[in-house]
């Protein structure tokens, strides 16, 4: 089982690997797409989806914690 703080910082480590994917992502695609917007304003867009992404990714890795503990807790009580 993880801690909110560790399920925390799986979150942000992986967003953040993610965040700069994205970004050189977004360099070589938005202009195959004839997309052209600032670096900055990259930037910003890559930052909206990335808050969105930690707080999903939290949420879920919470609630899937959740559910094993109920479940482990379920199986024991069954053995005993």
């Amino acid at each position: 089982m993880q801690s909110r703080l560790e399920s925390f910082i799986e979150v942000l480590l992986n967003t953040i690997i993610g965040w700069l994917i994205a970004i050189v992502t977004q360099i070589i695609v938005f202009p195959l797409f004839d997309i052209h917007v600032s670096f900055s304003e990259q930037i910003g867009i890559s930052v909206i989806f990335t808050s969105i992404a930690i707080v999903r990714s939290y949420v879920i890795r919470r609630w899937f914690n959740k559910r094993l503990r109920l479940a482990a807790a379920g199986i024991a009580r069954k053995m005993t």
